[in-house]
Formats: structure tokens, C-alpha cells, sequence
């Protein structure tokens, strides 16, 4: 269980109308936002991964603190969201060494993980890998096996793999369909689709492939008084919208149908072909 912690405003898709330069006018709601994500999992008894950018772990330390002392697994979604395949080598190891640094003076633990804004590690930028094992990252899951308008990199492998000696990548997860790559595992599909037909994504990667399941969420994606942002195209309005006041149930749901953990504690500790999730009983 994996939640990419970054606000509202920082979105990529609204990074045509709202200037980063205005990012510290604009009303920041991630603490509540992570406030709530805590105690849900907490109430359901879940250990999960927060992939954390540097520029809101600099604002809000105590929310660092927070996700610490919850039990939770601090990572690296970068500094100031700027997609991977917007910079070269030496920006982009400024920018996940800086957060790196960061998250680790705050959090009081090694960051081992990093996810990049925007899935955007793809076939055009693979050197980002090296630059993560120069920083010391473990593992990346920057990589999603879909054809996407945005991203994707759909002849990747579906599951967690070497991709270089010393750093995994673990792709957030796909239904393998049709000789096709279906997303399975969060975000706006996860919002658009009925939740039934998640869940039954999910249990066939887990019951089919025997593979653990790796799904994303953001903060902003339970929060229905999040300010709207205007004069943004239709697609990006659906994207961003559709089905939020939905969405904390059914997170809720999904943490009570399958069993979750940390993405350290899953990946780094075995060779990921022996990892499986255990499914619970359905609701």
C-alpha cells in the first residue's frame, strides 16, 4: 500500500495553470489529508509506504514525524515533482539527493525507496536508474507497464525486477488481459472504475500470478473540499474529480478485503518472486 504524498496544486495535469512559483500561496490540505490516511490505517492495522516530495516534508516536518512514529515507511517522490523525463542527470540527482536528505534528517531513517512524479521512467531516460543507485536508493517504482497518454512503458515487466545490480524496480501493478496491460492498482482508474472490478483485478494478480499487488493513492483523492481549480480543460477536470467523495470509502474497503504492508518490508526482504499478499475474506 503506497500513497504519493504531494497536494492538490502540484499535480502534473495542473501544471499548465497554476505556476509552481505559486504553490505557497495556494491552500496547502495535505496535513488533514495525511491526518486521516494515519488513522484509517491505523484503525485497519496497516503498515504502508508514504512516498513523500521534499518540497511538502519541508513545509510540514511534524507530518514527516507523523508517518514515522506511525510505523509507516518514508520515501522519495523527489523534491519539487518535476517529472524525470523534464531533467537531465545532473538535475534530477539534485533533486532526489535533496530530498533524500531531507526525508532522512526529518524522519530519522534511511530512504530506500523513490517514486518518480508521473511514472516518468520510461525507454528515453533509463539512465535515472544509475542515478538512483549513485544516491543510494534500493528500489524505484517509477515504472508503469500501460500505454498512456502521459506515461507508461507497456513491454516492461509487470513485477518487481533487478534493474540494476543493487536497485529494484517494483511497477505498480497491471491485469495481464487480451496480450494487454490493464492498470490495476489505483489513481483515477481506481476512482472511475466500480470497486468491484478492482477488487477482482487485484485477486487474480494475487490468486493467478501469485504476486503481491502494488497499489497508489494521493492525499488529495479523499478530500472533497479541496479547492477547484478553474479554467482547466475537461479532461484534466475528469481526471482529477471524478468519484472523490467516494474514494475514502473505498480505500476503507479495499485495506478490509486483502491484507497490505510496507514496501520495504515486502521487496527488500526476499527475492520478490516468493512475495504474495494474503488475500482476507471478502466483505
Amino acid at each position: 500500500m503506497t500513497i504519493d504524498v504531494e497536494d492538490y496544486f502540484q499535480v502534473s495535469a495542473f501544471a499548465p495553470y497554476i505556476a509552481r512559483s505559486d504553490w505557497d500561496a495556494r491552500e496547502c490540505r495535505v496535513e488533514r489529508n495525511i491526518e486521516r490516511i494515519l488513522a484509517l490505517l491505523d484503525e485497519r492495522q496497516t503498515k504502508a509506504t508514504f512516498f513523500t516530495l521534499g518540497w511538502i516534508a519541508e513545509r510540514y516536518p511534524q507530518l514527516v514525524r507523523d508517518i514515522v512514529a506511525g510505523g509507516h515507511e518514508l520515501a522519495s517522490h523527489g523534491y519539487g515533482h518535476e517529472r524525470v523525463s523534464d531533467l537531465n542527470p545532473q538535475t534530477f540527482a539534485e533533486d532526489i539527493g535533496r530530498a533524500k536528505k531531507l526525508l532522512e534528517d526529518l524522519g530519522g531513517q534511511a530512504v530506500l525507496g523513490y517514486r518518480a512524479p508521473s511514472f516518468s521512467i520510461g525507454e528515453r531516460n533509463l539512465w535515472a536508474f544509475d542515478t538512483l543507485l549513485e544516491q543510494g536508493y534500493r528500489y524505484s517504482s517509477s515504472v508503469y507497464p500501460i500505454q498512456h497518454d502521459h506515461y507508461g512503458m507497456p513491454d516492461s515487466p509487470r513485477f518487481a525486477y533487478p534493474v540494476r545490480e543493487g536497485l529494484l524496480e517494483v511497477p505498480v501493478t497491471t491485469l495481464r488481459k487480451f496480450n494487454r496491460n490493464f492498470p490495476s492498482s489505483g489513481g483515477g482508474y481506481f476512482r472511475l472504475l466500480p470497486y468491484a472490478l478492482s477488487r477482482w483485478m487485484i485477486r487474480q494478480v494475487n490468486e493467478i500470478d501469485q504476486q503481491p499487488a502494488v497499489f497508489y493513492f494521493h492525499p488529495w483523492e479523499i478530500d472533497t473540499e479541496q479547492p477547484r481549480v478553474a479554467g482547466i480543460d475537461g479532461k484534466s477536470r475528469f481526471r482529477h474529480y471524478v468519484n472523490i467523495p467516494r474514494t475514502h470509502g473505498r480505500i476503507a474497503q479495499l485495506l478490509s478485503d486483502f491484507s497490505w504492508g510496507r514496501m520495504d518490508e515486502i521487496f527488500l526482504a526476499q527475492p520478490p518472486v516468493a512475495q504474495s499478499l494474503t488475500l482476507a475474506a471478502a466483505a
